[in-house]
């Protein structure tokens, strides 16, 4: 089949740097390709340069982009501005940023079919309507008058896709779509796009470092390393039997179950008891909405040294679980901290000997702390001397992997490299809780399994308990001793991890798993 999209020898880059080196493949009609690869590995830059969309800075310095037969590459600013939004459609990684706040989710929706068809403005808000149906969004014709910030990520999503999808383009750039979101939204999202995209026959490029997603909805996979194409082949015979050490190391990198012994029982370390978390509705004009109970009477015990996983979509309430079970939200109910209740002088003990790991490092890392400071910041409430501080901090920076970089700024480290330093700021006092908050959902799978090493590895020596909070049940697998299920603010099973993973009774749990892409299945 003639391909509808042809790259030959593509080069990006800047005059010191080179972020995609002489890389060629194609995409026929139809067909899902998924460019694979780590970050900086060179994939967005290539479906950037596709739109010529790279940002400042970048530019091709070579190459040939073929569309149906046209060279695009040198397409003039004015032929580019056709093309874009009506035969290329993208779905960038973060539809809250590339969704306009100031506009409502009608204009969006309608400005692609305004500049690239004949439509009457009657017959752009009937197509627009009918989309919304399509990609089940609640009350379309409301959601016309409606702003991006109203909505949920998962809603977000849907809305950019059905913008990009509208004007029915030929070919689809989907960069990380999902990233971020709870495996059932993430499976709705992509089994939505797939289906437009065969309706339509548009060919789709797919960039995205989940493995997961490659082999469940890709037809083709080409594997990108420091801007160079590795390996490529059909998806899950690539996934399957890799050739290249890369490949291998990245499905090597893939989160696995093994063995975790019982634990004996122990008194709980913290109890939450009826626990609620109220949120007031908005003031609209001069009424104001109903409120939401995110929290609704939960009872969760984790016992010392223990790793309990609370997972469930997006909006069940389990970040909001866990900063109530640290007091960073205003709850009702009941906590216990050693079996004494969370008041007065206790509370004091209770503040220092739990701590938190944030889901987004950069924006919970101040960025004008150097990240010795930040990490020596809790050390400020202990007797400890400065040499000895000094000491703590530099044992710390060793045993999270980050020796010598103290002196460093946030902007200067990796995500990854951000992602051990909050982990180092929560461990420096050595509590006996640790709270993690999505700690991977956004990072590489290599990265990934870094980071969940490293946080089984510190729990082992140090011996703190941890509630792990992720949508990731693959990350779950491999850390957690037991599971606790939430949706709509409830626990709707809990048990060991063997036991949710193998022998599941609720419903929603059966749809968690269910969801959750993997190489083999």
């Amino acid at each position: 089949m003639t391909p509808f999209l042809a790259i030959e020898g593509l080069r990006v880059g800047a005059s010191n740097f080179q972020a995609v080196r002489d890389i060629s493949f194609a995409i026929a009609p139809g067909e899902i390709l998924a460019l694979v690869g780590e970050s900086g590995s060179g994939k967005t830059a290539t479906g950037r340069a596709i739109l010529g969309l790279l940002p400042p800075g970048l530019e091709r310095q070579a190459g040939r982009i073929l569309l149906d037969g046209e060279d695009i590459a040198a397409a003039t600013p004015r032929r580019l501005r056709e093309l874009r939004g009506g035969t290329i459609g993208m779905v960038f990684q973060e539809p809250m940023v590339s969704l306009n706040p100031a506009l409502s989710i009608g204009a969006q929706l309608g400005e692609a079919l305004a500049l690239h068809s004949d439509l009457s403005e009657a017959e752009c808000r009937e197509r627009c309507i009918a989309m919304l149906r399509r990609v089940q969004i609640p009350d379309p014709e409301g959601c016309l008058k409606a702003f991006p910030h109203e909505f949920s990520g998962g809603m977000r999503q849907r809305l950019m896709l059905a913008a990009v999808m509208l004007p029915k383009p030929r070919l689809l750039i989907a960069d990380e779509p999902t990233t971020a979101l709870d495996n059932l939204v993430q499976a709705e999202i992509l089994d939505l796009m797939v289906e437009l995209a065969r309706d339509n026959g548009t060919a789709v490029l797919l960039v995205t470092h989940n493995l997961g997603l490659v082999a469940r909805y890709a037809d083709r996979a080409v594997v990108m390393r420091l801007g160079e194409i590795v390996e490529e082949g059909q998806a899950r015979q690539l996934l399957t039997a890799p050739q290249h050490p890369y490949t291998r190391a990245l499905v090597d990198a893939m989160p696995v179950r093994g063995t975790r012994p019982p634990r004996p029982p122990a008194p709980p370390l913290l109890e939450a008891k009826r626990l609620t978390v109220d949120y007031p509705g908005r003031r609209r004009f001069l009424r104001r909405l109903p409120g939401k109970r995110a929290v609704d009477g939960v009872d969760l015990a984790i016992a010392p040294g223990e790793t309990v996983a609370l997972v469930g979509g997006s909006g069940s309430g389990k970040t909001t679980l866990g900063r109530a079970m640290l007091r960073l939200v205003k709850s009702g109910g009941e906590l216990l901290y050693e079996g004494k209740p969370v008041a007065g002088p206790h509370a004091r003990r209770f503040r220092l000997d739990c701590q938190i790991v944030f889901q987004d490092p950069y924006s919970s890392l101040d960025p004008r702390m150097r990240i010795g400071e930040i990490v020596a910041e809790p050390l400020r409430h202990t007797d400890l001397s400065r040499s000895a501080k000094m000491q703590r901090v530099k044992e710390t920076f060793e045993a999270v992997g980050l020796p010598g970089m103290d002196e460093r700024f946030p902007h200067q480290l990796s995500g990854g490299q951000r992602q051990r330093v909050a982990i180092a700021r929560a461990i420096v006092r050595h509590p006996a809780l640790v709270v993690a908050d999505e700690p991977v959902s956004a990072l590489d799978m290599t990265v990934q399994k870094q980071i969940l090493s490293l946080i089984r590895r510190l729990q082992e020596e140090r011996g703190f308990a941890c509630l792990f909070i992720s949508h990731d049940l693959g990350a779950v697998a491999e850390v957690a001793d037991r599971v606790v299920v939430m949706q709509n603010g409830r626990i709707v099973e809990e048990g060991s991890r063997d036991d949710i993973f193998d022998r599941p009774r609720h419903a929603y749990t059966k749809d968690l798993l269910d969801a959750t892409p993997t190489i083999t299945g």
